[in-house]
């Protein structure tokens, strides 16, 4: 047989009702911060979507690089062309009496990215992993930083003089969304 001690038992204020409870606020601040939380970052990265076509503008600016397309003229000149439907495209002329330049960036669709290479005379087959074929001068001109930690592949297509030559750097982190920089040189 169990026996229970009743000696010690909790004394009710007066009118009998339970004392109070102490966390009484503990669960509405653990429900508001469940929301809010969330809401936050959801507000931070759309301003930060928001406003990142001006920093791109900016970033542009400062590193010489013009966001849009280059002219028809100057896909013409330097035998380039933009894949179609292409995002964060941004182009750069360089002139001098040895020899002329575009650079040109762009991000594509893996899709797109072979079509591309093959109206510029290159194949998937051209490329190596790990070989950046635009050179630290030239990407210093534009700010571009090819730098370890990311997957990246090259080739060059050589031409005969004045035929431009093309140097391509694929940036393949995202193998579905290919980050593609191009340095076309034409020489007199």
């Amino acid at each position: 047989m169990i026996t229970v001690d009743h000696t010690e038992r909790e004394t009710l204020p007066e009118g009998g009702a339970p004392p109070p409870r102490r966390h009484r606020w503990l669960k509405p601040v653990i429900v508001f911060l469940l929301i809010a939380i969330p809401a936050g970052y959801l507000y931070i990265s759309a301003m930060q979507s928001r406003g990142g076509s001006g920093t791109k503008q900016e970033q542009a600016a400062a590193t010489g690089l013009e966001e849009g397309w280059p002219s028809r003229l100057q896909r013409r000149i330097y035998e380039v062309t933009v894949a179609p439907d292409a995002e964060d495209v941004a182009h750069f002329e360089t002139n001098s009496w040895k020899s002329s330049s575009l650079y040109l960036q762009f991000t594509t669709t893996k899709e797109r990215l072979g079509p591309w290479l093959d109206e510029h005379g290159l194949g998937t087959s051209d490329f190596e992993d790990g070989d950046i074929t635009i050179d630290d001068d030239e990407a210093a001109r534009v700010g571009w930083k090819f730098g370890e930690g990311h997957h990246w592949t090259g080739a060059v297509r050589e031409e005969d003089k004045p035929k431009p030559s093309l140097e391509v750097v694929v940036n393949l982190d995202d193998p579905n969304r290919p980050r593609v920089f191009v340095v076309s040189t034409t020489t007199p």
